[in-house]
């Protein structure tokens, strides 16, 4: 089924390849690398996931800055290997504790061992991290990750006014700690990708939550664990809007559309309490998945206008306000503006005190870019943008324009009010007492305001 799995770093170096059927002409990770790096020389476009090159199919997926791709000769289903990429990039992580190019080099042997194990003959064969212990001998060369840059949303978790511990997600699931012990921890993270799509006039025209709890277990023996949510939690919508729409924190029932469940989580007293009974397996694992439609206060409000400021020029006016709490602070905001195709150049001006703000226009793909360091909830941020044109508009500014788009990451916070009200774990003895992290990120998934 599959002929080659390669990863490449940024650069297009090989740091693992295996080939398994030998039906493939050599050479294929450097066409790969070729035909991602210049896909589109007119547009800022990447290429898509699956893509066939001289009767090669290559379908890759991108982690943490690493190009992670598997070849076929023969009609394989996409979704099939794109999700046995993700698996391979997750039991990975979970072995070395932290995914980057350094670690992969350090510890090639233990990568080659997982491989040898997880795909045979180019047939996938397990991806639980749990079985896999008992085939896997070498132990992981850890890498510092204090001196790396943080990868994803899991570095900027908080825990009331406490940082998460540095070893919070770059700890291996077989490592010991210094000393040959190892520290009784659990996390718990509650992920919400958010959907939101605005009218002109800023009225909401849809929205939807995409979201999971991620559970990751360093606790010996694996102990049973019970994870309780909302009591007031309704699974499936009743066609009456029960959420409290104009509350920003609390109260409120909390509906959502539908779920699925971990194979390892047992349900006898869901319907009675909502709590959730399971014993973990190694590594990191979906408890749950959840999907919301019923009406929730979106984290920002996002205006935007372009009008005529002469023949050939515009102005444009883009605004954000954050509308939760003020010890909430939202990290990493990009905002993204296409504009006509005969846009010649932009100047902006941002409001006055803008600190951590940089502005730029992009003209290969014709969009203005304005990215924000972070916004603390409660307060509002303008940026004005004066467009030149080669040409004339003839009025059509906002059907050659826009929409807007927002990306972004908010630590701490959930907009479905989903919450673990607590996290149980079975006593094996009276001094044991495992640290517990519950933590919550809410992102942008496709968050867009039309002009």
């Amino acid at each position: 089924m599959i002929s080659q799995f390669f990863v490449l770093s940024q650069r297009g170096d090989h740091i693992v390849f295996r080939d398994y059927r030998g039906e493939v002409p050599k050479g294929s990770a450097e066409i790969f690398f070729r035909k991602v790096k210049f896909w589109n020389d007119d547009e800022a476009e990447e290429a898509p996931p699956v893509f066939n090159v001289d009767g090669v199919n290559y379908i890759h997926v991108k982690v943490a800055g690493l190009f992670f791709v598997v070849t076929t000769m023969v009609n394989v289903s996409p979704s099939l290997l794109l999700e046995l990429l993700q698996r391979i990039a997750r039991v990975t992580k979970d072995y070395l504790g932290v995914l980057n190019e350094d670690s992969l080099r350090k510890n090639f042997i233990l990568v080659y061992e997982l491989l040898d194990e997880v795909i045979d003959f180019g047939y996938p064969q397990t991806t639980s991290t749990e079985v896999l212990k008992s085939y896997i001998f070498n132990e992981p060369i850890m890498v510092d990750a204090g001196r790396l840059p943080p990868l994803g949303p899991a570095a900027m978790f908080m825990q009331g006014t406490k940082r998460m511990p540095g070893t919070a997600v770059t700890k291996s699931v077989v490592a010991n700690e210094p000393g040959g012990k190892k520290r009784e921890e659990i996390f718990v993270d509650i992920i919400e990708r958010i959907s939101v799509t605005f009218s002109s006039s800023g009225y909401i025209l849809t929205s939807e939550i995409d979201g999971t709890i991620q559970m990751k277990s360093y606790l010996t023996g694996n102990p049973e664990i019970r994870l309780a949510l909302n009591e007031d939690l309704t699974i499936g919508r009743t066609g009456s809007s029960s959420y409290d729409y104009r509350s920003s924190s609390g109260g409120g029932e909390v509906i959502l559309d539908d779920c699925n469940f971990h194979e390892s989580v047992h349900l006898d007293s869901f319907d009675i309490d909502r709590t959730l009974t399971l014993i973990p397996p190694d590594g990191e694992f979906a408890v749950m998945n959840y999907r919301m439609t019923q009406e929730f206060k979106p984290p920002f409000r996002v205006t935007a206008l372009i009008e005529e400021a002469g023949p050939s020029r515009a102005e444009v006016l883009l605004k954000i306000r954050a509308d939760f709490s003020a010890n909430v602070t939202a990290n990493t905001i990009t905002v993204q503006m296409p504009v006509p195709s005969y846009t010649m150049r932009a100047s902006f001006e941002l409001e006055a005190g803008a600190v951590g703000q940089t502005t730029d226009f992009k003209e290969g793909s014709r969009r203005l870019e304005w990215n924000l360091k972070k916004i603390v909830g409660g307060s509002e941020h303008t940026l004005r943008a004066k467009l030149t044109f080669s040409q004339e508009s003839h009025g059509n500014l906002t059907k050659e324009a826009g929409p807007v788009n927002m990306n972004f990451t908010i630590p701490m916070y959930n907009a479905s009010k989903l919450q673990v009200r607590y996290l149980q774990i079975a006593k094996k003895s009276k001094t044991y007492n495992p640290y517990r992290w519950v933590r919550y990120v809410t992102q942008a998934n496709s968050y867009v305001a039309r002009l």
